[in-house]
């Protein structure tokens, strides 16, 4: 494979065309509900808003997403951002993807958890995502470990420091700033228990915002690991022996943020509880598959057929924090949502159960 010297690139990219026009990358989510892709093209003029970047087309049979006797899928804009990679003024923007009959594709999920959200605008859903992935070599084997064998027992890996025991915090330290730089609300990052997994915090997001913020947050991730030469692993079980994978949620409304709120949560929990079936088909990428092999009941999970709470508790599917608890009032996080989730889907379930009944 050839090595591509990074400081060649950086001779182009360092040239300035800001009166030029303006970069935007189109970013969308293709046919298998995880994989992105983006494709780039000049503005005249800097887009302020995404209504200001024009519809653009794409060939969907190449993506999965059409046939190829009616290609041509649509891009819809919807969220816009600033673009650390080609920096300047670019922009990248994350669009919906329709038919030819502007009718959403099957993983257009975006969609209808708008339509929830702004049915519930006025309890102010407030969502925050804990999103955990695993960098894997281009060997396929996970960034750091022996080529022929483990890494050491779990332990010693988690929020740790030394070469010996972080695998990967390069790439961490450029996906948070980059992620700055785009005006994602990251606002958090830590290495995780098995070696080569790290976790990044998204939030606090209100409605809409916290899954277009988390796809364009994994978009960037994607992007600083291909200029690393390494992958992004979102399975839930990569290693059965080792901890998953997960996207912990962590979810409040305004009623739950008051004085009291308490009872709010106590409320949504026994709402939860009654619908638990349904959400586990939403929280992983394969209708709840996945999160079979990661709900075990062990490895912090609670068990994936059974329904569980508690206050600092890492073993049920809801936990209460426990300074929420003292406090009578703040947010529940259900830790079910699988790392592959699609954010639409589990914010889109919470808010309709828990608000909408």
């Amino acid at each position: 494979m050839v090595d591509l010297d990074s400081s060649i690139l950086s001779r182009y990219l360092d040239l300035v065309t800001d009166d030029k026009g303006c970069l935007v990358t189109y970013v969308w989510i293709d046919s298998t509900g995880s994989n992105l892709r983006s494709k780039t093209r000049t503005l005249s003029s800097v887009p302020q808003k995404p209504s200001e970047c024009p519809r653009w087309d794409f060939d969907g049979s190449s993506t999965g997403q059409s046939s190829g006797l009616n290609s041509d899928c649509l891009l819809i804009p919807v969220a816009l951002f600033d673009d650390p990679f080609f920096g300047g003024n670019a922009k990248l923007v994350l669009t919906e993807v329709l038919l030819h009959d502007g009718s959403p594709v099957e993983t257009n999920n975006r969609r209808r958890c708008l339509q929830i959200m702004e049915k519930t605008k006025t309890s102010h859903p407030w969502f925050g995502i804990e999103q955990e992935y695993v960098i894997f070599g281009c060997d396929n084997r996970p960034f750091g470990w022996p080529k022929n064998g483990f890494p050491g027992p779990q332990g010693p890996y988690y929020c740790a420091v030394g070469a010996d025991r972080v695998y990967g915090r390069k790439i961490m330290k450029s996906h948070y700033k980059a992620c700055l730089k785009a005006g994602v609300k990251i606002c958090g990052t830590n290495a995780e228990v098995m070696p080569s997994q790290w976790e990044f915090q998204v939030g606090p997001c209100e409605g809409i915002e916290m899954g277009d913020h988390l796809w364009m947050a994994r978009y960037i991730l994607h992007r600083v690991a291909e200029d690393f030469g390494v992958t992004i692993d979102l399975s839930p079980k990569p290693y059965d022996d080792w901890n998953g994978s997960g996207a912990h949620t962590n979810y409040s409304t305004l009623k739950m943020r008051e004085d009291n709120g308490r009872l709010e949560i106590d409320k949504a929990i026994e709402k939860l509880s009654l619908v638990h079936t349904l959400h586990m088909r939403d929280y992983d990428l394969n209708h709840g598959e996945d999160n079979k092999r990661r709900l075990t009941g062990l490895h912090e999970t609670a068990h994936y057929s059974q329904f569980s709470f508690g206050v600092a508790n890492r073993m049920a599917s809801i936990r209460i924090p426990r300074q929420c608890a003292l406090n009578g009032k703040g947010y529940l996080e259900d830790r079910r949502p699988a790392s592959n989730c699609d954010p639409y889907l589990v914010t889109g379930a919470i808010v309709n159960t828990t608000v909408l009944n």
